[in-house]
């Protein structure tokens, strides 16, 4: 079991070294990234039919502008919507041209319309990551249970390539990631 102020003390390098990093990156780089889906992914979607992002918060990895490419797969895209304090979440359709409601945590989320759906595949904001495909996220479990909740559902990582990390502290609960998706590669993990 690890240390939660070892989780914590990686957060905080973590988040630094995205800050900096960011910083430092050219605008029209930044602009363009995750506006492609590389190919190795998209065959790993192929049977995918519901593809679950998350908007991008601060200097988080841009998951949205995966959004566009997916439709274009043929894939229906969900954003999350958090219900609770306790870590629970569900996901909700959403089309980009679509406005977003306020949520908890300054999340957003789409309007319920037709209730939740059941991702085939979940695209997770990193905080930090390791090549044994932890995932450190923000600490309070919502895409843990999430995991959890859509066992068979892909699990899938997005962040900068200067938040991988050697080693990621991964509690009982964590389930390991099967992709990670960075600027730079796409580092694959475990068989779905």
């Amino acid at each position: 079991m690890s240390d939660d102020t070892d989780k914590t003390r990686l957060r905080a390098l973590a988040r630094e070294r995205r800050r900096a990093f960011l910083s430092m990156l050219d605008p029209l780089a930044h602009r363009l990234a995750f506006k492609v889906i590389p190919s190795p992914l998209a065959q790993r979607l192929a049977d995918a039919r519901i593809v679950a992002l998350y908007m991008g918060l601060d200097d988080e990895a841009p998951a949205q502008r995966l959004a566009a490419p997916l439709q274009a797969m043929g894939k229906t895209v969900a954003l999350p919507r958090v219900l609770d304090r306790l870590g629970s979440m569900d996901f909700l359709q959403w089309r980009p041209d679509e406005p977003l409601q306020p949520g908890p945590f300054r999340t957003s989320h789409p309007d319920p319309g037709e209730g939740p759906v059941v991702p085939d595949a979940i695209i997770a904001p990193l905080v930090g990551f390791d090549r044994a495909m932890n995932r450190l996220g923000q600490g309070g479990g919502y895409y843990d249970r999430a995991f959890a909740r859509y066992p068979d559902a892909l699990r899938i990582g997005l962040g900068w390539s200067v938040q991988e990390q050697e080693n990621v502290p991964a509690d009982p609960w964590d389930l390991p990631l099967h992709l990670i998706l960075t600027e730079v590669e796409l580092i694959e993990g475990l068989p779905e």
